[in-house]
């Protein structure tokens, strides 16, 4: 008799503990699935810069603007739970960033740069449960977005200023390096100068680094010298290295006309210094490459469900992908100059030219 008591008891008290941790249980499930809920509403997005750092104050930092508005219209802070990046000091860092962004279970890491095609195609086909995305360059894996840019067309815009601002009929273009991306802008730009005047020079000179700005400063000084008066460049932080040679120029001999070309963003601060107590800037325009735009946009797709894996999205005038930055105020033509610009901007968009993106397109581009 004691016995059965004793076993209802127990049986009792291993039923109430049964119904105790399956209440808890539940209710610990329920509490985590409503965290994890919380965490999933979250996009999280993350990028790795190129050796050009993200203040750049070109390619890169226009990527990290991107991630950054598109934090801001989603309620996000930077960190692991919102956006982020990691900066490469050299191109050793790039895969094992990349995987490190992955491990941290990003939604969508982003490479930045041509230079990281090996590394993203790597570590993509590692982490095949990780979304990337590559710019400038095509990767083509399931889980891996590219995008790419008419350059061509932005600095097609900058030849036709370019052209119409310089004085002695010379202008020059400093390139990074000899790739493709950089080939594009330097074909637009030719075309660009060409389509106001075939007879104009063109010095095209290139430094073959991207992070080298007393390279792109002693390139600058011989074209300078040799009375070019506008030089463009294509050339990330190397091209630092041109408006610190302008800037110098201007401050020596301010009746001196000279000008600089920006590129990828706009690079209107770069150009100003004192001249006699005033304010002068050197900078005529920028070759927009709104890698903030692209950026933003599809981490916007990728976040709404549409990402657009192993897919090539291309950005041109059209889809604001490029541009050109407003016209320096002190260019004495700076209206019919304008006027010129956006006559040629309207063509492009409606597709009554088509820019050439190679040099085997530029022999046989005609203007008009």
């Amino acid at each position: 008799m004691k016995k059965r008591k004793l076993g209802m008891a127990l049986s009792l008290v291993l039923a109430a503990g049964a119904i105790l941790g399956a209440c808890g249980t539940s209710g610990d499930q329920e509490e985590g699935s409503s965290n994890g809920g919380n965490e999933k509403d979250k996009f999280t997005v993350a990028m790795v810069t190129d050796v050009g750092g993200v203040d750049d104050k070109s390619f890169n930092q226009s990527a990290w603007e991107g991630l950054q508005a598109f934090g801001e219209e989603n309620g996000l802070e930077k960190g692991t739970d919102g956006f982020d990046y990691l900066q490469s000091q050299s191109d050793a860092d790039y895969a094992t960033n990349l995987n490190k962004l992955a491990r941290q279970d990003f939604d969508l890491v982003y490479g930045i740069g041509f230079l990281m095609e090996g590394a993203i195609k790597e570590i993509a086909g590692q982490q095949k449960e990780s979304k990337f995305a590559i710019v400038d360059a095509v990767v083509e894996q399931p889980n891996v977005a590219s995008i790419m840019f008419k350059e061509q067309e932005a600095s097609f815009l900058a030849g036709v200023a370019a052209a119409n601002a310089t004085k002695t009929n010379k202008i020059g273009f400093i390139g990074g390096m000899e790739i493709p991306v950089i080939d594009r802008f330097e074909t637009g730009f030719l075309a660009g100068v060409a389509s106001v005047n075939p007879d104009l020079k063109v010095d095209v000179q290139y430094a073959g680094a991207f992070d080298k700005a007393e390279v792109g400063q002693a390139i600058a000084s011989k074209m300078y010298s040799s009375g070019v008066d506008v030089i463009f460049h294509a050339a990330g932080g190397t091209g630092n290295g041109l408006f610190t040679e302008a800037r110098n120029l201007k401050e020596k001999d301010p009746s001196r006309v000279l000008w600089a070309i920006g590129v990828d963003s706009d690079q209107t601060a770069e150009g100003i210094v004192k001249v006699d107590g005033e304010e002068k800037n050197i900078v005529l325009t920028s070759a927009l490459k709104r890698v903030d735009n692209a950026v933003k946009d599809l981490s916007t797709k990728a976040k709404e469900g549409n990402f657009p894996g192993g897919e090539t999205i291309l950005y041109g005038l059209k889809e604001e992908g490029v541009g050109l930055a407003p016209l320096n105020d002190e260019i004495e033509n700076k209206d019919e100059i304008m006027k010129k610009v956006e006559e040629w901007k309207e063509k492009i968009i409606n597709g009554d030219i088509t820019v050439p993106a190679t040099k085997d397109e530029l022999k046989s581009f005609k203007a008009n």
